[in-house]
């Protein structure tokens, strides 16, 4: 069965689902997770939608937030008793989905688990899909946890 479950975490409300599925299955399963956080290119846009001025200190600035988010997962797997690992990557280097899957091969994982939006039509068009690149481009199984609908 699953014995290495890797786990896209950015912090959000869907994500937080997706772990909290993962972890669900890991206590049943003993398997070890892996948290990954991808800082982006988004990261930057958000801060300049948001009025904040871009210095040189941004990158590690939003490495740092990264890193506690990571923290944060960590804590609530552990919390549940499980063995959990985290690593954290730049989009520079390539597109989220793609540094997933490369998390996936590398460390190997047996089967990743994300929460998902669920978007569709127009709103999949202009938002993209993380997700669906994840679920078409996996070598292993992928556990989509869709949000709660509003």
């Amino acid at each position: 069965m699953y014995q290495r479950i890797l786990v896209p975490f950015d912090g959000s409300a869907t994500a937080a689902r997706g772990l909290a599925e993962a972890v669900k299955l890991a206590g049943l399963t003993g398997a070890r997770l892996r948290l990954i956080h991808v800082v982006d290119e988004l990261s930057f846009a958000f801060a300049a939608s948001e009025g904040l001025t871009f210095t040189g200190d941004m990158p590690s600035l939003l490495r740092e937030a990264g890193a506690a988010i990571l923290a944060q997962g960590a804590a609530s797997a552990q919390a549940a008793g499980l063995v959990v690992e985290t690593v954290l990557k730049d989009s520079f280097a390539g597109r989220v989905c793609d540094l997933v899957i490369d998390e996936a091969r590398s460390w190997p994982a047996d089967l990743i688990v994300l929460g998902t939006h669920g978007r569709r039509g127009v709103g999949r068009l202009f938002m993209g899909s993380d997700a669906e690149s994840i679920v078409r481009s996996a070598p292993i199984p992928v556990l989509l946890i869709r949000a709660t609908q509003s």
